[in-house]
Formats: C-alpha cells, sequence, structure tokens
C-alpha cells in the first residue's frame, strides 16, 4: 500500500481523497494555488505545497509544479480527482516515467476514450449499441453533409476531445451544418486544443444514464449501478440520483453487463463511468467514457455501501478489488444536489465571502463541501461549492429528505443556487419521475409557484 499520496486538486474533491487516506492510514499532500491558501484541504493534509498562482492554468493545471511537489515530498502516488489534469494521458504518462502511480487508469486508457470517435469505433466493434454516425472526425463540410443525409436530421455535430457541451451543435436542417461544424470546430480548438469534430444521429429528448465501474489489473469488473443524470442545464448536471426510475431490473442487468464486456475490452482499470442516452422507446446508445472519478459517486457508494475512492487507492497499489458483482447489492434510492455560487434565476457566478454557512444533518444525509463560515469562494474556479447528498428508503423519501435539508440550510453572503433545487424538487414530473435532458428547457419556461420559500431560503 502507499505511504503518501498527493492530491492533484482542490476543494471539496481533495478533501474526499485526503477523508479515504487518512481512513486508510496514508499521509497525504495537498498542492495549492495562491488563491486557495487559506482552504480546508491545504488545513487538513499532513503536508502542502504551493504550486502557482490563482489562475489554474498556472497551477493546478501545471503538470511540471505537481510532479516537482510530488518528488520533493516523497509521495508515491497521485490522485487527481475529477476535473483539471483527471484525464489528463500526459500526467498519467509522466507519473510512469517518474515511477510515482497515477490513480487512474492506464495513459493509453485515457487517450483512446479521451477520442470521443474512435471510442465509438471501440464500442461498436465490442457489441455495445451507438448512435448511427461518421467513423471518425469529418474531414469536410461534403462529407459531412454525405453522413447528415445518410443517417437523417436532426444530427449533433461533436468535439472529438473534450466535453461539458462545448463543441457540441445541433442540426436540424442542411442550411444549419456548414455553421455549425465551422463554429463547432473554433470552439473545441479553443476549449481543448483539438478542432476535430464527428457527427452522429441526435436523440431529442433522452434520459442521460451513466454507469459506474471498478477494474482491476487482475482483470476483474464489477459495476455499482447506474446514475440518472438528465437533469442538467447547458450539458451541465445539477442534480443525480440512483438508481433510475426509468429502469427496470432487467434492464440493469442488461446494461450492467454490455458495460462490463465494453470495460474489458479496452482492459479498463480503476474507477470509470460509461455514459448512454436513452431514447423515449427505451433503446439506449453509448456516448462517452469519463476515465475518473465522478462529481456524482457518492448517490453510488450510498446505495452500494461500497467507497470508492477507497478502491481507487487499493486498486492502483496493485491489490484485487475487495468484492465480486454478486455481492453487490443496492439498497434504497440516492439523490445528490450540486451547490453552486449563482444567482438561481439568472445563473450569474456569485463568488465572496460566505457569513454564515449551515447544513442540517439528520438520519441519511451526507455534505461534501469546502465552505464554512467566513471563507471565501473564488471567483478563478468553477461555481460549484458543496454536495448535498441523501438516502433513503424510496426516491419518495429521498426527495422528502433532500427538500428538508435545503429548506434548513442557511447560507449568507452569497446567492447559491438552493432555491433553483428546491423548485425542481417540488416539480410534478420530477416527482413522478419524468426525466429527460429537456426537463430543464420545460422547467425554466413554467409560471412560477407561488409561495416565498426558496426566495426566504
Amino acid at each position: 500500500m502507499f505511504k503518501k499520496i498527493l492530491i492533484a486538486n482542490r476543494g471539496e474533491i481533495a478533501l474526499r481523497v485526503i477523508f479515504a487516506c487518512h481512513e486508510l492510514g496514508i499521509k497525504t499532500v495537498a498542492v495549492f494555488s495562491e488563491a486557495d491558501e487559506n482552504s480546508l484541504h491545504v488545513r487538513f493534509a499532513d503536508e502542502v505545497v504551493c504550486i502557482g498562482p490563482a489562475r489554474s492554468t498556472f497551477s493546478y493545471l501545471n503538470v511540471p509544479a505537481v510532479i516537482s511537489a510530488a518528488e520533493i515530498t516523497g509521495a508515491d502516488a497521485i490522485h487527481p480527482g475529477y476535473g483539471f489534469l483527471s484525464e489528463s494521458a500526459y500526467l498519467a504518462e509522466v507519473c510512469e516515467a517518474c515511477h510515482i502511480r497515477f490513480i487512474g487508469p492506464d495513459p493509453q486508457v485515457i487517450r483512446l476514450m479521451g477520442d470521443k470517435a474512435r471510442a465509438r469505433r471501440v464500442m461498436k466493434k465490442a457489441g455495445v449499441p451507438v448512435l448511427p454516425g461518421s467513423d471518425g472526425p469529418i474531414e469536410n463540410e461534403d462529407k459531412a453533409l454525405k453522413i447528415a443525409k445518410e443517417i437523417g436530421y436532426p444530427v449533433i455535430v461533436k468535439a472529438t476531445a473534450g466535453g461539458g457541451g462545448r463543441g457540441m451543435r445541433v442540426v436540424r436542417a442542411p442550411g444549419e451544418l456548414s455553421h455549425a461544424v465551422k463554429t463547432a470546430q473554433q470552439e473545441a480548438e479553443a476549449a481543448f486544443g483539438v478542432r476535430d469534430v464527428y457527427i452522429e444521429k441526435y436523440v431529442d429528448s433522452p434520459r442521460h444514464v451513466e454507469f459506474q465501474v471498478l477494474g482491476d489489473s487482475h482483470g476483474s469488473v464489477v459495476h455499482l449501478g447506474e446514475r440518472e443524470c438528465s437533469i442538467q442545464r447547458r450539458h451541465q448536471k445539477l442534480i443525480e440520483g440512483s438508481p433510475a426510475p426509468a429502469l427496470s431490473e432487467k434492464m440493469r442487468r442488461r446494461m450492467g453487463s454490455v458495460v462490463i464486456d465494453a470495460a474489458k475490452q479496452v482492459q479498463y482499470t480503476n474507477a470509470g463511468t460509461f455514459e448512454f442516452l436513452m431514447d423515449p422507446q427505451g433503446r439506449f446508445y453509448f456516448m462517452e467514457a469519463n476515465t475518473r472519478l465522478q462529481v456524482e459517486h457518492p448517490v453510488t457508494e450510498m446505495v452500494t455501501g461500497i467507497d470508492i475512492v477507497k478502491e481507487q487507492i487499493r486498486i492502483a497499489a496493485g491489490e484485487r478489488l475487495s468484492f465480486k458483482q454478486s455481492e453487490v447489492s443496492f439498497t434504497g434510492h440516492s439523490i445528490e444536489c450540486r451547490i453552486n455560487a449563482e444567482d438561481p434565476d439568472t445563473f450569474v457566478p456569485s463568488p465572496g465571502v460566505i457569513r454564515v454557512f449551515s447544513v442540517p444533518g439528520g438520519p441519511g444525509v451526507r455534505v461534501e463541501t469546502l465552505a464554512h463560515s467566513d471563507c471565501t469562494i473564488s471567483p478563478y474556479y468553477d461555481s460549484m461549492f458543496a454536495k448535498i447528498i441523501v438516502h433513503g428508503r424510496d426516491r419518495q423519501e429521498a426527495i422528502a429528505r433532500m427538500r428538508r435539508v435545503l429548506e434548513m440550510t442557511v447560507i449568507e453572503g452569497i446567492k447559491t443556487s438552493i432555491p433553483m433545487h428546491l423548485r425542481i424538487l417540488a416539480d410534478p414530473d420530477f416527482i413522478a419521475g419524468k426525466l429527460d435532458t429537456a426537463f430543464m428547457d420545460r422547467f425554466l419556461n413554467r409560471p412560477r409557484p407561488g409561495g416565498r420559500l426558496a426566495e426566504a431560503v
């Protein structure tokens, strides 16, 4: 087992890894930017190293600085968390060259699954359902028009690299395609440094369902069930849950089997997520694979009782998975709300000093956050500063529990997304489990319900 792990991240996910390490008896090293000098992950790590100024380009995304911090502190492994360098094949390769263990998949797997066009081809070969589309990046406008005509409109143009909705354009008519391709290429190049895009059939109002997998270096792969991630705005997830309301036990077993076969096909190790779109008829199609820990991993931990971060560390240390697929059981229902520092109506970021921070506990409540009273929410990084996760006997109890927690949460000094979450949790379609990726478009165009509860919170 490792003696010391460096966490190449910040905020709540850095704390989450520190918790797991402390429980395993492993020393931790926190890296931080100048803006995060007083952060909780800096306070609770065993050792700390400042790796640069506030801008992430010069700190949390600075591979030489991260590697130097690991070498000077004697860390024998690096956990990248999520975001930043978590899906960097380059960091994984440098770790390998420096005899530092990267807690994640092998570099070649990260590189393969990071290229969405290549990943589509591999999944198709492995027998995983994929949407009709181009076999690789489209070379020119004529090729794009030909493919779109063959598969039928609407289509979606996607960047082969990156994620988060950048480099994506929906096209509903031939006259829109040329502009969409050029715009997606420009956006992809600006965001990821790669302008390649591909085309696939667009599914209107699908569900977004993802499966959590774990694989060790001895050939064992298991899945930990699915998460419903359809509540999203501009391809950014807002609320996640497990299990997905639309999946029957039969469908869960079928999709789980497909996911395990796909992971074995690419010799997947460590934690990862295989993401699918599900159309209104219940047909599912591979979308992408995320070769890292997900923001929403706690809902899976709540329904399975398995500590995914500890499993990541054990796998990276060469140990076998501590359980078999037949030993994975699912109990109750879990929901996660991402709490962002932003105006709940306009979504404009709201950085600043939190004067009061109080989240009630109670049965089945878990809070993961970088926040505390008198802390500063920085304008330099993502606006998410907390995750509230609840677990109930069923989905109805989980919804009621989440509403109770959010109603009793007190955060003063900044605006947060809590009022929006409360409105979603009270929405009849959400309560009924009628979810799809167009939910938020419909929701934001509906008249507001009466009452001032959300405003008071």
